[in-house]
């Protein structure tokens, strides 16, 4: 638009040009002068407050829970703006890319509990409904399993675990986790969701909900909308965590996913609990409770790498330059790497060339 204007202005005049254009002279004349104005300058911090908040949030945030971030952070800024800026300068969310693979499998011989819970994933209190899977994550070494177990009520991650193997030990040590973390006491009811896979069916997991007074809710096979929460869960995980990163040991997924659990807890914004974290919509609602910090999950989630290793996957022939350093976020841990390049910036042909050998 100068360009133009400096082309006619000995013709017909600057304000006669920018009156036809529709423009501001006075915006002319101080971008001819060179000075910047102040919403350049503002966009500009703006701008590196966005990029350090989405680097911190595992470049997961969109525009939306970007702004939602900033304004929790104390930056008081117009969604649109927001939106405007990430969009000029490429930044976006996570996408989810890559084919499914079927890990779940049914024994036809395995009694199996009803479906107590009917596609109504919705709790009014927290150990009312706990859902839990598990899925497959690869890196150069092979393959590994992650499974979970979901809180309904804050969407908190309450328990998990992995390992090289599917075997029912997988899924019960993560069901133990969650048992030994909430204590939710005899007196509570407390329903346990999962798909219809042979490791849920097991007597030893069977027994385990025995014992510890929960129900038993599985439901139909081969339809994921069963059970629909920890499916999204996984799409989470590996949107915002494993997609267009390489991985080369299987110490290295444990050591990232176990930050980001915490992560996920303790920062991540849920747009169904209000766009607040798990343990702070949570810890409303415990008795005695200040602050986040005095939740009882805090202990084992503050800090996300103390003694949180598994025994089912041994850290053999890590590269100590492929560790995972730690910065400081908010008083915690959290991963010091990034992605080889922002994720709209690679194309397939590139994908492939870093992706898993298998």
């Amino acid at each position: 638009m100068s360009a133009y204007v400096d082309q006619h202005r000995d013709r017909f005049g600057v304000e006669p040009v920018c009156r036809t254009l529709d423009v501001s002279a006075s915006a002319y004349y101080q971008r001819a002068t060179g000075e910047r104005s102040d919403r350049e300058v503002e966009d500009e911090r703006l701008l590196g407050v966005i990029r350090e908040t989405h680097k911190r949030n595992y470049f997961a945030y969109g525009y939306r829970r970007m702004w939602k971030a900033l304004v929790r952070a104390g930056e008081l800024v117009p969604r649109c703006r927001v939106q405007r800026l990430m969009a000029e300068h490429g930044i976006q969310g996570a996408k989810r890319r890559g084919k499914p693979w079927r890990t779940t499998r049914t024994d036809p011989r395995a009694l199996r509990s009803p479906d107590r819970v009917e596609r109504d994933f919705t709790a009014q209190r927290p150990n009312a409904l706990w859902v839990c899977d598990f899925t497959y994550l690869r890196c150069w070494e092979g393959v590994l399993y992650f499974s979970f177990v979901i809180d309904v009520y804050s969407r908190m991650v309450v328990g998990w675990q992995l390992a090289a193997n599917m075997r029912d030990t997988l899924v019960l040590d993560a069901l133990r986790m969650a048992l030994g973390l909430r204590e939710h006491g005899a007196d509570v009811q407390l329903v346990h969701h999962s798909d219809a896979g042979s490791q849920y069916t097991s007597g030893d997991y069977t027994q385990t909900l025995t014992d510890h007074l929960v129900l038993g809710s599985i439901g139909t096979v081969g339809d994921a909308y069963d059970n629909a929460l920890a499916e999204s869960f996984v799409d989470s995980y590996k949107t915002e965590l494993i997609s267009d990163r390489v991985w080369r040991s299987r110490a290295e997924v444990e050591l990232a996913t176990v930050e980001w659990v915490a992560w996920f807890n303790h920062d991540r914004l849920h747009s169904s609990l209000g766009d607040i974290p798990p343990v702070e919509f949570e810890a409303v609602h415990t008795p005695g409770a200040t602050n986040p910090a005095d939740h009882p999950a805090a202990a084992i989630l503050t800090s996300a790498t103390d003694g949180l290793t598994t025994s089912h996957v041994p850290a053999v022939g890590v590269d100590s330059s492929v560790r995972l350093s730690a910065l400081s976020v908010n008083g915690r841990a959290a991963p010091a790497w990034v992605p080889l390049r922002p994720r709209q910036q690679r194309s397939r042909d590139e994908r492939s060339r870093v992706a898993s050998p298998l």
